[in-house]
């Protein structure tokens, strides 16, 4: 089978609108989740969020573009280009190329996306029932069906092979760069961009989530977000996007790439429990897991860092850590959610989680598990990373992430 590497990241964070501001920001430990300004959210009961701040949508995207496109695109399309300048596949300025990719035909988009054009539904609802229904927007349903962000950047970069967007919750991003891992695997494509994006800092997204109480109440942003911790008490709404640029081995040595990471297995498994709660022992994550390494031929030991889920809700952490111990063991594998840093960025969590994985490879350093003092019972059989493992260099490195439904996807990244 071909073998997959990574050869350039794109990311649009709570921490930073590149992928170096956000590597620097997740190693230095430094907060993203913020007080909301983007709107009034004094009536939600809900005060941060991982807001992005500072996103010009005029620098990469273009502003002509950027009318016709929901945030979601945006932050998507900007993500993409970062990623496929790094690897140096964006043509020549002025060049009617869209990439360098020899064989578009063989350059095809993956993305993960949970909800689509929120904030675009949330104007166009109102302005319907403000103004009447011929005042809503013609391009209200291009610009908010989930499927267009892996179209907008198809579009944008000229990428004719497979074109679909992964809808799996908060597993859409992780299942989106395995199956984009597998399709080059396969030897059905040369290069993909994977990854996934969303926009649901708005009025509906974080009403929404709070009329589930499924948000933190909390106004202190540092003790907001609480990944493993024994008085977690829900998670942070964050936004932005992650992309990855993915080619075959070969297709990267025969253009002199620089290689990232390779990308070595991908699982996922349906926990068919409950439409929202994940399976109390986790057996849907561990299983999801094993079949990752299963797929990467390697052992549960072999595997230096997790970077988990943890959302910091009292279900998801205890079973998380109940599947990661069942798996590696109690204590074995070290741990930790950069949710602490990002609030949960639903359908692109798994997005910018897998740049931050990569990126621990890259620079051979793991991010802390920021939020956590104390472990609950369940908890306490994962080995969190703190400031006295933090400067551990890893070989493989899993990054798992589960999404309302039942659905678990998890994905192995080596050192290159």
């Amino acid at each position: 089978m071909t073998r997959v590497v990574i050869t350039g990241m794109g990311a649009v964070t709570p921490l930073g609108n590149d992928t170096n501001a956000f590597l620097d920001g997740l190693f230095a430990g430094k907060l993203g989740i913020k007080p909301i300004t983007k709107f009034d959210a004094s009536e939600t009961g809900i005060s941060v969020a991982g807001q992005v701040d500072g996103f010009d949508p005029a620098a990469r995207v273009g502003k002509r573009d950027a009318r016709k496109l929901d945030l979601f695109s945006q932050y998507a399309i900007d993500a993409a280009y970062q990623a496929l300048d790094q690897a140096d596949l964006l043509p020549e300025e002025g060049s009617e190329e869209k990439s360098k990719v020899a064989n578009p035909e063989r350059f095809g988009v993956i993305l993960g996306n949970g909800i689509g054009g929120l904030t675009t539904i949330q104007e166009q609802v109102i302005k319907m029932h403000e103004k009447g229904p011929q005042r809503v927007s013609p391009l209200f349903v291009p610009e908010s069906i989930p499927n267009m962000v892996s179209g907008n950047v198809s579009l944008r970069f000229g990428a004719r092979g497979v074109n679909f967007t992964v809808v799996t919750a908060c597993a859409s991003a992780t299942n989106a760069v395995g199956e984009a891992f597998w399709r080059i695997q396969s030897g059905r494509e040369d290069v993909m961009l994977t990854g996934g994006s969303e926009a649901t800092v708005n009025e509906i997204g974080i009403a929404g989530f709070a009329a589930l109480t499924a948000l933190s109440k909390e106004e202190d942003p540092k003790q907001a977000s609480k990944p493993f911790d024994k008085n977690r008490h829900g998670f942070v709404l964050g936004e932005g996007s992650g992309v990855l640029v993915m080619e075959s081995l070969e297709h990267a040595e025969a253009r002199g790439a620089k290689i990232l990471a390779e990308v070595v297995g991908y699982g996922a498994s349906s926990d068919a429990y409950h439409m929202t709660s994940p399976a109390p022992d986790g057996e849907g994550a561990a299983r999801a897991m094993k079949a990752a390494l299963a797929d990467a031929g390697i052992k549960p030991e072999d595997v230096t860092y997790i970077n988990a889920h943890g959302t910091a809700t009292g279900a998801n952490d205890s079973g998380e850590a109940e599947a990661i111990a069942s798996v590696f063991g109690p204590n074995s594998v070290l741990v930790s959610s950069t949710k602490g840093m990002t609030g949960h960025l639903l359908g692109a969590a798994g997005a910018i989680e897998a740049v931050a994985s990569v990126g621990a490879i890259d620079r051979g350093q793991l991010p802390v598990n920021v939020g956590f003092d104390e472990p609950d019972e369940h908890t306490k059989l994962v080995n969190l990373v703190n400031d006295s493992s933090k400067n551990t260099a890893p070989e493989y490195v899993l990054s798992a992430n589960y999404g309302f439904g039942g659905h678990n996807a998890a994905v192995v990244f080596k050192k290159w």
